[in-house]
């Protein structure tokens, strides 16, 4: 009988837990903008689902969910490969969650410094990633950690007024440009983490 090797059980549940966070909180960011009177994605910040009174609820418990499952899934990823840098960069993307969920947008300083740590966490975790995989994961983790802190840099310089940058797809879509690449990557991890293991953990 072929037995599993339990930490095969880490990588896999590293793979689930991934992969439900962009399920779930892109789900709740869309219903939020469904449900919010008058929500502009042109316009509109994501975090002012957090203020919204018929989203805030939504918004913030996803965002905070969304931070435990990072902790939770960078946890058994460690378990999985030993890496040391796993631990403390999943930590800030996830504290940076969290604390952005319960700092909401009308805290701005501590709001904003939250945010801008799960920005760029968040991203980090994607380029970092690039050296757990092998094949067009590893090009895919790079491109869309990339992507993300590029977008990161502009949204600052329009958002101080050094540049406008936003373009056509404005304050809210530019945002999004920050966050989406990093998600998108998580949940392709997952699935990649999910898939039966055929080689040893080192890529």
């Amino acid at each position: 009988m072929h037995e599993t090797d339990p930490a095969d059980s880490d990588r896999t549940v590293a793979g689930i837990l991934f992969f439900l966070l962009p399920a779930q909180f892109l789900t709740a960011l869309m219903a939020g903008a469904a449900i919010a009177p008058g929500y502009s994605i042109n316009t509109n910040a994501i975090s002012d689902l957090g203020v919204i009174d018929s989203t805030a609820w939504l918004f913030n418990a996803s965002l905070f969910l969304a931070g435990l499952l990072n902790i939770a899934g960078g946890y058994f990823l460690y378990r999985f490969y030993g890496r040391g840098w796993i631990l403390p960069v999943f930590l800030l993307a996830g504290l940076g969650a969290i604390g952005a969920a319960i700092f909401t947008l009308d805290i701005p300083g501590i709001h904003g410094l939250f945010a801008l740590a799960a920005f760029v966490f968040f991203n980090i975790e994607a380029i970092a990633g690039s050296t757990l995989v092998r094949g067009p994961m590893k090009a895919i983790s790079i491109v869309a950690g990339v992507l993300g802190l590029a977008f990161l840099v502009t949204h600052a310089a329009s958002d101080f007024g050094i540049l406008e940058l936003y373009g056509p797809i404005g304050h809210g879509g530019s945002e999004r440009m920050i966050v989406y690449p990093a998600l998108l990557w998580l949940m392709a991890f997952g699935g990649y983490l999910m898939a039966p293991a055929t080689s040893s953990r080192s890529p």
